[in-house]
């Protein structure tokens, strides 16, 4: 699996979001799975699923932000929200 850059997802970022790039070191069990998952569900990237990931987490954390939702709902359903 390749170094964790962000690219652009026009299917989920609005065009006034901010791209933020970060990298991050996993463990090789979870890089495994994820690329296992990855393979299997084609409509899925690695970026997807660490959005949703940390978006499913600050929300059941209690965070509470509608842009924070909208972005979370639409990893997880390949949703386009515009206002």
């Amino acid at each position: 699996m390749q170094e964790l850059n962000y690219d652009e997802n026009s299917k989920v970022l609005n065009h006034k979001d901010e791209v933020i790039s970060f990298k991050c070191e996993l463990q090789e069990n979870l890089q495994k799975a994820m690329k296992e998952f990855v393979e299997e569900h084609p409509n899925w990237d690695q970026y997807r699923i660490l959005q949703a990931a940390i978006a499913g987490f600050l929300m059941q954390k209690g965070f509470q932000n509608r842009d924070l939702t909208r972005l979370y709902i639409g990893n997880m359903f390949s949703m386009n929200f515009e206002d």
